[in-house]
């Protein structure tokens, strides 16, 4: 962009490659912002809560995708515009951060967009909306505060979690059997806490997955799942008190790093290589087995001659096993990953109560069960279904409660669920900007009828008239001055979310109004924009 002069003296802008560039400007550049905010959130809108539909996504090679969770809806949907990707990452922000809420903050942010667009039509200016938006989103976090409660949970009492878990699980493909799957993530997550530190590492929750089976058969295991069977069919399948020898060095004599060349001219020198070979591979297993060893984890492969020979002294073995999974196999069972064979001592052997190898239907697949490890820091999720679809969307439905159920280890706060909270918020948004002089206070009351948009939604995907229900709560909350009445989605018959067990994180309802007011401001303030012309 470059400034020039006319003859009379005035200034205008020259773009650069102009003919090549569009250029919206003003309140035709936020008002195309908003429009283009508003249709990401418009599709994310009927996925909120527990009656919300499911996405269907086929990716460019011809892999399908159904799921409910908006961080993952969006990463696929290829978004080009700029505005949306902003909402895009706004989701992803959410799921970083919290692992929940990811549909509910953009559909925040989209409302917050349409009633900001309403203010700039009547002539105010953006700065003063941005400012009045920050204001009110202080209120609202202020007052959620305000109307957390904590709750006391311990290592024996788990209910309050498990709650929590299920109101997240109630809204995707597995609310079926979201009691069970609740129970499995706080279980999950209590074996890696670290009660006293209040952190919980979700990295050393594997979560695997196999086709076949019913979603009943998913199954916690307190030590690691390997994808993988013994290297030899006729090694045991069963073998208890286990000192696992755990090597990232290959089964096979050593090569030159050279390019070379052996010539063999006579049988007896090839005998002789052969033999020397033999001796090799004797020494290796004969080193693995006066250290005390009762099973092989190797990284790499070896060859039908050491499979062999394994075999026959009696050692078993698995190889072809990943970096990741031997890492948690190490941390499980106290073991040291030992890259070379001179230096393997006792020490750095792994312990595990039972190592057993499990075979699936009628099929050849078989996995290698860890148990009973010496540190049961890790724990191994093991998820069936009738189809890959369903496994992904059970792993992503449960990647949200373990998120939950690691946030409330963080922090105990909970506010209730099914729209009270908003609805809440928006009353005391409502009641305070009153108070505040200037412009500022549209903006404020544009916030507070914005936050019902969530409620609004529940009541629209569960089939209840939206205007009718959110008008009839919202009266309801003012009256008995009660912020845990909310939307009956299930029709259960209350609206109390305390009988219902409808809870929510307060950090995550606080992170959810802090990206979506963030992420708006940001929209509001772009007055100007260049963009290259489609050809």
């Amino acid at each position: 962009m470059a400034l020039a002069f006319d003859e009379f003296g005035r200034p205008f802008i020259i773009i650069k490659e102009q003919e090549q560039k569009t250029r919206i400007r003003g309140l035709d550049a936020q008002k195309a912002n908003i429009a283009a905010a508003r249709a990401v959130a418009r599709i994310l809108r009927t996925s909120l809560g527990p009656k919300g539909m499911d996405k269907m996504l086929q990716s460019p090679d011809g892999d399908v995708t159904i799921t409910n969770d908006g961080a993952t809806i969006l990463e696929q949907m290829d978004v080009e515009n700029q505005i949306g990707k902003l909402m895009v990452e706004l989701s992803r922000s959410q799921d970083y951060e919290i692992g929940d809420g990811t549909t509910g903050v953009v559909v925040t942010a989209g409302a917050l967009l349409e009633h900001a667009e309403q203010l700039l039509e009547r002539g105010i200016h953006p700065i003063r909306i941005a400012e009045g938006y920050e204001m009110a989103s202080k209120l609202a976090v202020e007052h959620l505060n305000h109307i957390s409660h904590k709750f006391e949970f311990s290592l024996n009492n788990i209910e309050s979690l498990v709650q929590t878990c299920m109101t997240t699980l109630s809204s995707k493909i597995v609310n079926r059997c979201k009691r069970m799957l609740a129970e499995i993530a706080v279980k999950a997550v209590l074996a890696v806490a670290d009660l006293e530190r209040k952190d919980v590492n979700l990295d050393l929750i594997k979560v695997e997955g196999k086709v076949g089976g019913k979603l009943e058969d998913t199954e916690l295991v307190y030590g690691i799942i390997v994808d993988k069977d013994m290297s030899h069919p006729q090694m045991p399948k069963r073998i208890e008190d286990v000192n696992i020898a755990i090597l990232t060095c290959p089964f096979e004599p050593p090569k030159p790093k050279t390019k070379h060349k052996v010539d063999i001219d006579t049988v007896e020198k090839f005998e002789a290589l052969r033999e020397q070979e033999k001796q090799y591979f004797d020494e290796m297993v004969k080193k693995c087995k006066d250290v005390g060893a009762t099973l092989v984890i190797c990284q790499w492969g070896f060859d039908d001659e050491a499979n062999h020979l394994l075999m026959h002294r009696g050692l078993p073995a698995v190889r072809w096993v990943g970096g990741v999974e031997l890492e948690l196999i190490a941390i499980a069972t106290g073991g040291r990953i030992v890259p070379r064979f001179q230096e393997l001592t006792p020490e750095k052997l792994g312990k595990a109560g039972l190592v057993r190898e499990k075979s699936f239907g009628t099929t050849k697949d078989r996995m290698l069960y860890i148990e009973k490890c010496a540190n049961s820091r890790a724990v191994t999720v093991f998820i069936r279904g009738g189809n890959k679809m369903m496994i992904e969307e059970t792993k992503r439905s449960l990647h949200d409660a373990l998120c939950v159920a690691r946030n409330l280890i963080r922090d105990n706060s909970i506010v209730y669920g099914g729209g009270s909270a908003e609805i809440s918020c928006s009353i005391a948004v409502e009641a305070a900007a009153d108070k505040i002089p200037g412009v500022e206070q549209y903006a404020v009351r544009a916030f507070a009828d914005a936050l019902d948009a969530v409620p609004m939604a529940l009541a629209e995907n569960s089939g209840l008239q939206p205007i009718d229900t959110l008008t009839a709560v919202k009266a309801q909350q003012i009256r008995e001055n009660n912020p845990h009445l909310g939307i009956d989605c299930n029709d259960v018959g209350t609206n109390d979310m305390k009988e219902q067990f409808v809870f929510e994180t307060l950090i995550g309802k606080k992170q959810q109004l802090l990206l979506a007011t963030q992420v708006v401001k940001m929209i509001l303030k772009i007055d100007d924009v260049i963009t290259p012309s489609g050809y």
